[in-house]
Order: C-alpha cells, then structure tokens, then sequence
C-alpha cells in the first residue's frame, strides 16, 4: 500500500465510513499488478489505487461491492488468460490472488439527552475506541465535566439536532432524552434525515404514544419500523448501567456480520466439543 491508499484508509476511518482495501497478496507469471499493489474501494462505489485495470480491476470492484454489502472479506484467485475456460478476458497469461479486505465504519454515536443513560453509555465507549457526540437543550448537561471524551457536546434545540450536526457522519442515534415530547420532535427529524440506526428508549406507553402521534402526522408503518425501541440487548437491564452494556452491546453485534458470529459459535462449539473426554495430559 502506498501513502495515498494508506491516507485514504485513515481518513475515511475517521469519517467513519466503510471501505474495502483490494490487495495483490500473490502473483504467478505475467500479471499487470504486482504482490502489494493496492485499491481503496468506497462504499459509492469510487475508487482509488490500482490492482493492475482493465477486467481484473472492473471484477474486483464488483467482488468488492458485494464485501460492502455482506460486510465480509473474501480472498481471491483470478487466471488472467482469456484462452483458458473460467480465465478474465485478459492476454497477460498469469494469475493473481486478491485479498478484499473489509473495513468497517467505526461506530459514531449521537446521544440526545445527557442524563444519566447517556453518562453510563459515554463510560464504556473509550475504551472500545468508539467516538459519540452528545446533544441536549440544557447547556448544564452537556459539559466537559459530564462527558469529558465526547468529540461534540451541543446545545442544540428538539427538532434542530441535524441543523447542529451533519446526519451522515453517526452510525447510531440514540434517544436518551427526559421529555416525551422533545424526544418526539427529535425522533421525527431523524425519520426525516438521519440514514442510520435509531434507538429510543421508552416504555411501551411512551413508545405507542410517540408512534401513534407520528403516524397521525404522515409518518408510515415503515418508517417507525427503522426505529428499535426497547434498546439495547435484552439481558433485563433495569439501572442505568445496565442500560448503558445493553446499548453498547448492540453496538458491537451491529459490527459483526451474522455469518461471523455464527463462524465463531460453531469454533467455540467444536473446541468444546474435542475437550469432551479428553484427560490431563
């Protein structure tokens, strides 16, 4: 990787958004890219580097929007001669093998309301080197003092968090607010223009309450069903640090793919499985 891809990997690591870094791991014969020959592939679909053009480079874009969408690497073999069946229409003759590494966006959390909830949540985000930005009405709850890591604290009005904040930049919101109805105003700004995962917490009764109030305003079925309310994951959370390893839990299962969770059950399970009868020794 040269300085410009590895830039670029940086930098959008920091934008938090996803990518896929292509690289030549092995080549054999005549090849256009060379054994470390890199491509950036971002999640529209532009790009920047090479790993060698023509059909090779269009396949591995292709092999690497399918990545973006599995959110999963894969490693691949190409035979760049085009006389040979299953060979990329290419005269070179030799063949590549491409790692598609998948670069996932780092979380960003968004957390309106800086009440308790919030202050828990922030505690454990550092450590896992996940960034948040806090927003609340109140300038008392947004201070230094009260989230001393957040990148952004912000006083920012109900229904005007994204005139404060740009909505692409977070991975999740979360509604952690003190008032049903600020929390109404902000949830509905967020259907409106936040892309990303939306969490409120509520009650049941403040969650219909909220609904039936946005889908009287035009809001559809649909859209309320982007929203996950209860948050978090279900372990019978109760205090607000409880609450917090919830939220934060469902953070990190939202980074892993399925399949990667179910590849590492079943080496757990197989691993438990030859230490069954197996003495000192």
């Amino acid at each position: 990787m040269n300085r410009r891809t590895a830039r670029e990997a940086v930098r959008l690591i920091e934008r938090h958004q996803s990518f896929v870094r292509a690289t030549v791991v092995q080549a054999k014969g005549s090849v256009p890219g060379k054994v470390g020959a890199c491509m950036i592939v971002r999640s529209d679909g532009t790009t920047l580097g090479t790993v060698g053009g023509a059909a090779l480079e269009e396949e591995v874009k292709r092999l690497s929007g399918i990545a973006l969408e599995r959110r999963a690497g894969d490693l691949v073999h190409f035979d760049l001669a085009g006389w040979r069946a299953g060979g990329l229409p290419s005269l070179c003759g030799g063949t590549v093998d491409i790692a598609l590494e998948y670069v996932g966006a780092r979380p960003n959390l968004l957390l309106w309301g800086g009440g308790h909830v919030a202050q828990a949540v922030a505690a454990l985000l550092p450590a896992l080197e996940f960034d948040y930005s806090v927003a609340d009405d109140r300038p008392d709850y947004v201070g230094r003092d009260r989230f001393p890591d957040a990148d952004r604290l912000e006083v920012a009005a109900p229904g005007h968090v994204f005139d404060t904040f740009e909505p692409a930049e977070f991975t999740h919101l979360y509604l952690l607010g003190y008032d049903a109805l600020k929390d109404l105003a902000v949830l509905a700004e967020a259907l409106a223009r936040f892309p990303n995962v939306i969490g409120l917490i509520a009650s049941a009764a403040k969650r219909e309450h909220l609904f039936d109030r946005l889908r009287k305003s035009g809001v559809s079925r649909e859209a309320l069903a982007r929203v996950r309310s209860p948050v978090g994951v279900a372990i019978g959370a109760q205090t607000p640090a409880e609450i917090a390893v919830s939220v934060v839990a469902e953070v990190i299962r939202d980074l892993h793919p399925p399949s990667l969770r179910s590849s590492a059950r079943a080496a757990r399970r197989l691993t438990a499985e030859g230490d069954v009868g197996r003495g000192p020794g």
